[in-house]
């Protein structure tokens, strides 16, 4: 990255880094509006050197349980839209013992994940705005008051539900009188979801015979989006969302000699009960084996327009994709980094052939469908390499079954092998500073990794790491650097590594998600699952992080979940005063119990015994309306 020579004010770092990520339908693009945006911004007049040193200045919370949530002292964290909560006018009160599909796809999804903010006008854009939130997964057991159905016309119900309720929600808010709400009746407001939605494809794999089905002989158009995890924002206002545990959802058996096992195999994907393909015959293999090669895409959408049509672009590969962030090159090229979030899986980006249009968004249509695909190859040296997946060089090519880009594409994982990528500690969301040039890895765990290597240094990796890599001013390859280990530093077997001055609250264990804000500060969320909550101590929370000088690597604890929640998704405002934060499946018990709808581990947010716990965006405000942190 091109670094500024001279001091600048906060203000033209904020435009400068958010003109890029946003491109507001020509408004936010244009210096005088950009200018009216961040005017207002109390981080205004900073020096670029301020910025750099921006440190957190917050009562760090302490580690533990709680059906409540709990935030820094001076600041307060409000519950913005849940489970259910209707996006269109006229919808009664939500009754998740009265629910049908229909009805779900117009309110707000299940198990919230990925929250972008797209500001909606220069004047306007830290009052007024539109939330891009990913919905994961269904928990049929804690969605329906009639237990689990396992057959007949109550599943198919069910799974209906289901598909209803994940994919994404676009939804405008609004900051009035120093408190966010949602716009019930807003013309943005929109379900994308996995049971009605039609989604195009474009780039290499587009049209190939491999994505054709009984339902589509084109090859080219899809019904719905699925398993969405983490995702990003591109600079010309679009939203970026990531299907990452689509095999779950697959049933059935291929053919013993059809020629997508060895593709399906490598994917997971088969060889296990399904709820949805025992209703919905696109999800049972036997029935339609093709149609498991249209998910595990990176997923585009334009929130600004409600009627367009979403587009899964094949030219960033085929994974369980957790994250697609982007960072603008120096040359003027995008570039978006990506986790395929499993053990031993690698981590990724995609280069665009073209520059990126600062002037009108409408030329950056394709952009995503022209670039490079590379994986990356960590050495103990500390070098950082990037081998392209590109049809035809090195052994990507018909020897090895790749006849096109499109099959490079479909099977990214398998040429990733064959181009002997570093196989990573679950890569989840990876976070660039556009800034700096650095790019920050969230690698979750790996219990099964038995032989250890630079990069993950740990066996039986149960805790996780943040690995940071550092491009050069090119954008190319340079070099690696181990940021943290996570886990207790106290418990020697552990073998955490954190800045010595990190406090008994400060360090964390399973980084999952993770954001830099308008200031360039680092803030990681956890993901534990209940077995690990149990042993560390204390729920998922947020931490914020010191990434350079004497303080590298020291963090503190900012905001703690519900029991059985994890933290995921956050995300700032452009002027840092306001921190939109995903809970994902609170309440959750194990899996040990029985009629867990009925007796959840709490009932949050709504402490309602008629309500089941719903997962839902909460948004941490500073009580004075300054900086956050």
């Amino acid at each position: 990255m091109n670094r500024p020579t001279m001091a600048k004010s906060l203000a033209e770092l904020i435009e400068h880094r958010f003109s890029r990520r946003r491109f507001l339908r020509n408004t936010l693009l244009t210096g005088a509006a950009a200018s009216a945006t961040v005017a207002c911004s109390p981080l205004a007049g900073k020096s670029a050197q301020e910025v750099s040193q921006a440190s957190f200045k917050f009562d760090e919370i302490e580690h533990g349980f709680g059906a409540e949530m709990h935030v820094a002292n001076g600041h307060k964290a409000d519950v913005l839209i849940r489970w259910g909560d209707p996006l269109r006018p006229g919808l009664p009160v939500f009754n998740p013992e009265n629910m049908d599909a229909d009805e779900q796809e117009v309110r707000f999804g299940y198990n919230n994940d990925y929250v972008g903010y797209l500001p909606l006008s220069a004047d306007e854009g830290q009052q007024r705005g539109l939330l891009c939130v990913n919905h994961e997964y269904a928990l049929p057991k804690l969605m329906f008051a009639d237990g689990v159905a396992d057959s007949g016309e109550r599943l198919q119900q069910q799974v209906a539900i289901e598909q209803a309720a994940v994919g994404n929600s676009i939804v405008e808010v609004r900051l009035n009188n120093g408190r966010w709400h949602y716009v019930h009746d807003s013309p943005y407001n929109r379900r994308i979801n996995a049971r009605s939605t039609s989604i195009t494809f474009s780039g290499p794999a587009a049209g190939h015979d491999r994505l054709k089905t009984r339902y589509d002989n084109t090859g080219r158009q899809v019904i719905g989006t699925l398993m969405n995890c983490a995702g990003g924002m591109t600079p010309w206002g679009t939203y970026l969302t990531c299907e990452e545990n689509f095999d779950s959802v697959f049933g059935g058996e291929l053919a013993p000699d059809h020629p997508e096992q060895q593709n399906y195999q490598r994917l997971g994907i088969g060889g296990k009960a399904s709820r949805w393909s025992q209703t919905d015959s696109r999800f049972d293999l036997a029935h339609n084996p093709n149609e498991a090669n249209r998910f595990g895409w990176v997923v585009e959408i334009d929130p600004q327009d409600p009627h367009s049509t979403p587009v899964k672009r094949t030219a960033l590969g085929r994974f369980q994709h957790e994250g697609a962030e982007t960072m603008v090159r120096a040359d003027g090229r995008l570039v978006v980094y990506m986790g395929d979030d499993n053990g031993f899986e690698y981590i990724y980006k995609f280069v665009s052939r073209d520059v990126v249009d600062r002037n009108n968004a409408s030329a950056n249509k394709n952009l995503l469908d022209y670039g490079t695909l590379y994986v990356a190859r960590l050495e103990a040296s500390g070098a950082l390499h990037w081998a392209a997946l590109q049809f035809g060089i090195g052994p990507l090519t018909s020897e090895n079954g790749f006849y096109s880009q499109a099959d490079v594409v479909l099977e990214a994982r398998r040429a990733a092998d064959l181009l002997q990528a570093t196989p990573m500690d679950r890569p989840e969301d990876i976070v660039p500073d556009e800034r700096s040039g650095k790019v920050y890895v969230m690698l979750s765990n790996n219990i099964r990794r038995e032989e250890t290597d630079a990069a993950n240094p740990r066996a039986n990796n149960r805790f996780g790491h943040i690995v940071e890599l550092i491009e050069d001013e090119q954008g190319g390859a340079a070099r690696w650097e181990m940021l943290i280990r996570a886990g207790n530093p106290d418990i020697a077997a552990h073998q955490a590594d954190f800045n010595r001055h990190t406090t008994s609250n400060g360090w964390f264990t399973c980084p999952d998600n993770g954001v830099v804000d308008p200031l360039g500060r680092l803030w990681v969320s956890t993901d534990q699952g209940l077995s690990v909550s149990r042993e560390t101590g204390t729920n998922d929370g947020l931490w914020a992080m010191y990434t350079t000088g004497e303080k590298r690597g020291l963090s503190r604890m900012f905001f703690r979940c519900p029991d059985g929640a994890e933290v995921t998704g956050p995300m700032f405002t452009p002027d840092a005063t306001s921190l939109f934060i995903a809970i994902q499946h609170p309440g959750e018990p194990d899996s040990e119990q029985v009629d867990p709808y009925h007796h959840p581990l709490n009932r949050w947010p709504d402490f309602n015994t008629a309500m089941p716990p719903r997962p839902a965006i909460v948004v941490v405000r500073r009580t004075n309306g300054d900086v956050i942190a």
